[in-house]
């Protein structure tokens, strides 16, 4: 069963939905995608409730789409992973144990411009309790830092709220917690119908800086996702002892250090946002979210086959701090930077927030258009 809502249907799945005949809820979004001449198999809003309740693997592009579930489905274990995946505090506080030393405090928007800062352990990250793509998240390494982001967020929470429903970016909630030092990682995965966890794909999330908290640049690559799937299905399996999800795909940010994985955060009944779990099918062959509601894991020697030496990165278009929204970004000059381009989706940057999403291949000889792309702020593309 799947459930399409805004602000981003991806093709890939469209195709995928129409070859299939997958049963799409019959809404907006999806009557729309059907209006354009694309061939889904819609059921309505009872018929889709019941293939829910009747324990049916549910898969959505977007928490958009959580609130309908959440309102209408009676399967109680569902609703529960999906309200505590999607509480960054609640998730926090149930994974507790797993990480007992980690600085954490949650207030509300209120509270927190009334916290002396001279009494908070630095540096730590400052996010909403329930966000999406980095929104409103801020590392804090100093006083500057604290200033600049309330700053921001005092300017700027009205519009997220503008751009998403409550359910995707919440009420006001914020909370506060340690600065996880290592290696960060996105894991596209799920827990099957025995709670057992599986590891569709895995992508390093790298920055240009300790300050740098974008989604500009995730690489995956045969030799990431062979190191590093199977401690992280491990993990997840310690994870869902203390959950209990069943036949739920989960979108989920760790950090790495010295053999340590610690949550950052759970993304509920989606993989990578915005169409991003797509880069799995560019880089490898496979759809990540047919695996999950087919059952059919990919057989990684063969997605892999010839691919050792080459990366490949999702990386979503942040503007620039000052831009306005008004500026025109030049598609065809950027793609010219890069020599081969798997896809690149533009995006209407005032709804979305972004200008799009590029997905690339690389290899030794091109890692300098990789450098280029983290560290540019895109200004030489806006008209």
């Amino acid at each position: 069963m799947i459930v399409l809502d805004e602000p981003y249907v991806s093709e890939p799945l469209i195709d995928w939905l129409e070859a299939s005949g997958h049963p799409v809820l019959d809404n907006a979004v999806s009557r729309r995608i059907a209006e354009c001449g694309h061939g889904l198999t819609l059921v309505d809003a009872a018929e889709a409730t019941r293939r829910i309740d009747a324990g049916e693997r549910v898969y959505t592009n977007s928490e958009n789409a959580l609130a309908w579930i959440v309102e209408n489905a009676s399967n109680a274990g569902l609703v529960r992973a999906i309200e505590l995946f999607k509480d960054k505090a609640a998730m926090r506080r149930a994974l507790a144990g797993l990480d007992p030393d980690l600085f954490f405090k949650t207030c509300s928007i209120d509270e927190l411009f009334k916290l002396d800062f001279e009494h908070l352990p630095l540096p730590f990250v400052l996010k909403p309790s329930v966000g999406f793509c980095s929104v409103g998240v801020y590392a804090i390494h100093s006083r500057e830092d604290w200033e600049r982001a309330l700053a921001d967020i005092q300017k700027n929470a009205s519009s997220w709220h503008d751009r998403y429903p409550e359910s995707v970016i919440g009420s006001g909630s914020f909370i506060l917690e340690g600065y996880l030092e290592g290696t960060e990682y996105a894991l596209d995965a799920y827990f099957d119908e025995n709670g057992a966890a599986h590891v569709l794909n895995v992508l390093r999330h790298d920055f240009s800086s300790p300050e740098d908290t974008s989604d500009r640049m995730y690489v995956t690559s045969a030799a990431i996702v062979r190191e590093n799937g199977p401690a992280f299905a491990a993990w997840l399996d310690r994870v869902n002892a203390l959950v209990g999800a069943r036949n739920f795909p989960v979108h989920v940010e760790v950090r790495v250090h010295d053999g340590h994985v610690s949550p950052i955060e759970f993304n509920p009944l989606r993989f990578a946002g915005l169409g991003g779990t797509d880069v799995s099918y560019y880089a490898y062959g496979f759809r990540t979210y047919q695996a999950f509601l087919e059952n059919d894991a990919p057989d990684f020697d063969v997605a892999f086959a010839g691919k050792d030496d080459k990366l490949y990165t999702m990386s979503l278009l942040n503007p620039p701090r000052d831009a306005t929204g008004d500026e025109r970004f030049d598609y065809d000059d950027f793609r010219a930077r890069f020599s081969h381009v798997l896809e690149l989706r533009p995006f209407d940057a005032r709804r979305v927030g972004s200008y799009g999403f590029l997905f690339l291949e690389t290899d030794p000889s091109t890692k300098a258009e990789l450098d280029f792309l983290q560290n540019s702020d895109l200004k030489e593309f806006l008209r």
